[in-house]
């Protein structure tokens, strides 16, 4: 005996359900994934940002050293955001690294070093980038 309208109706509406509550746990899951890696992409291109403001601050440093330390606290701060929005273990060793390289300007800074070699920062912001780049 073939099942009835109603039957039938309500077996449609519950495997609809099903699926659609399958489907938005699938876009939920896919969303936050592409959202974190595109917040990781606008923080590593904020961090870029910071090391040519890094560079430009080094060079003119005579003029006005501060600007320097506002330039290592500004690459601290986007650091700091990507580590907060990210669980990647190669994202997160790629701003191990940075915050390495950002502490040893500042220390290069404070012992003297007007010209701090910042090949070391432009590489691991080089190698963030290429982390978060989906």
């Amino acid at each position: 005996m073939a099942a009835s309208p109603r039957r039938r109706s309500r077996r449609l509406a519950i495997a609809a359900a099903v699926a659609a509550a399958g489907l938005t746990l699938g876009l939920t899951t896919g969303c936050d994934a592409v959202s974190k890696a595109l917040d990781c992409v606008q923080t590593a291109e904020a961090v870029a940002d910071s090391v040519t403001d890094l560079q430009q601050a080094v060079e003119n440093a005579s003029n006005d050293p501060t600007q320097i330390d506002e330039a290592l606290a500004s690459i601290d701060q986007n650091l700091d955001e990507i580590g907060d929005k990210t669980d990647n273990a190669d994202v997160n060793k790629a701003v191990d690294d940075l915050n390495t390289a950002v502490n040893n300007v500042r220390t290069a800074v404070k012992n003297g070093d007007q010209t701090p070699d910042l090949s070391p920062i432009t590489d691991a912001a080089g190698e963030l980038t290429k982390v978060c780049t989906p």
